[in-house]
């Protein structure tokens, strides 16, 4: 698919690159975006830092481009579609035609996350379609696990190409088909250790309680009430549009808190519930409110009920 000005008229084109090398990496995404600076389009580079200055050193300066730090804007997959929103919001309001997206998850997050980042990746076709948007997503062969790799090549319609083009994706899944599928999350280490706390058919007020009393983390008091919110909500969701037994568990460490919430139901019907805002006619007030504020929320669908995790602090490794 070509790299020219029509992008305005053709909706979001959501494209990943796989590159085992920096000057893969530069001649895919800096033609790329040279061609949006000539058609006048605002360009948007979110990468870690040294590739971002990589691509900063090998891109003639403009003021159509901004470079957004990844790990700020990739904090959270909900306030990540969120801050994507208002800032490609604000471009179309000032007279934008269109606009151009490079951008990569940490490292960080896909080794500790990347449930709900795989998430992320599916639901964005949907949440920024409104948008002249065209996108590329980068990931590196040489660190990226290939469990990632296989989920990205089902959520992404395009694959970019050397020259700032774009092919299509044959392995793409329909984001709908994509998040309503049954995700195995594996557990977090602490999960193989006997809970803190476990309850069955709590009511809101004692999921908060438990939350608190079986506190033993170092983490700042306002990073454990934002917990507290979230299995406050969690729990209550469980407990209304689930079926019982609803069965609430909590470990804990200095570095982190997990908590899991677990009904006999088959979870939100809305596929979409907790990465997009919470005034969509499906509800979803609670996993938005989660999403926003928790460090990870992994969600987990089976034949015998529906997961919540929920966590505060650093997720351990491979969780």
């Amino acid at each position: 698919m070509s790299a020219g000005p029509g992008t305005a008229e053709r909706g979001y084109e959501h494209a990943a690159v796989h590159y085992a090398s920096d000057a893969e990496l530069l001649a895919v995404v800096v033609p790329f975006l040279a061609g949006g600076l000539a058609a006048g389009e605002q360009t948007v580079v979110s990468l870690e830092p040294d590739r971002a200055e990589l691509v900063r050193a090998a891109l003639a300066p403009s003021p159509g481009t901004h470079f957004l730090p990844a790990g700020d804007l990739y904090a959270r997959p909900a306030a990540a579609i969120k801050s994507y929103r208002e800032l490609m919001a604000g471009f179309v309001a000032g007279g934008a035609a269109g606009i151009r997206i490079v951008g990569e998850v940490p490292r960080a997050a896909i080794d500790t996350s990347w449930d709900w980042w795989a998430r992320y990746e599916a639901a964005v076709n949907h949440a920024y379609d409104e948008f002249p948007l065209r996108s590329v997503c980068a990931y590196d062969t040489r660190t990226t696990p290939r469990h990632v790799l296989d989920d990205v090549a089902r959520t992404h319609p395009f694959l970019a190409t050397p020259g700032g083009g774009h092919r299509a994706n044959a392995g793409y899944v329909d984001p709908l088909s994509f998040l309503a599928g049954p995700r195995p999350v594996t557990p977090d280490p602490i999960e193989h250790t006997t809970p803190l706390a476990d309850l069955t058919d709590p009511q809101p007020s004692a999921a908060r309680r438990a939350v608190v009393a079986a506190d033993k983390t170092d983490l700042p008091a306002a990073e454990i009430d934002d917990l507290v919110l979230a299995v406050s909500e969690i729990t209550d969701n469980a407990l209304r549009h689930g079926r019982s037994p609803v069965r609430l568990r909590i470990w804990a460490d200095r570095e982190h808190m997990v908590v899991t919430v677990r009904d006999a139901g088959r979870g939100p019907a809305d596929p979409f519930a907790g990465l997009l805002p919470a005034d969509r006619p499906e509800g979803g007030r609670g996993l938005w409110i989660a999403h926003q504020i928790c460090s990870q929320v992994a969600l987990h669908r089976d034949d015998t009920g529906f997961t919540v995790r929920l966590t505060a602090g650093r997720p351990a490794t491979g969780g």
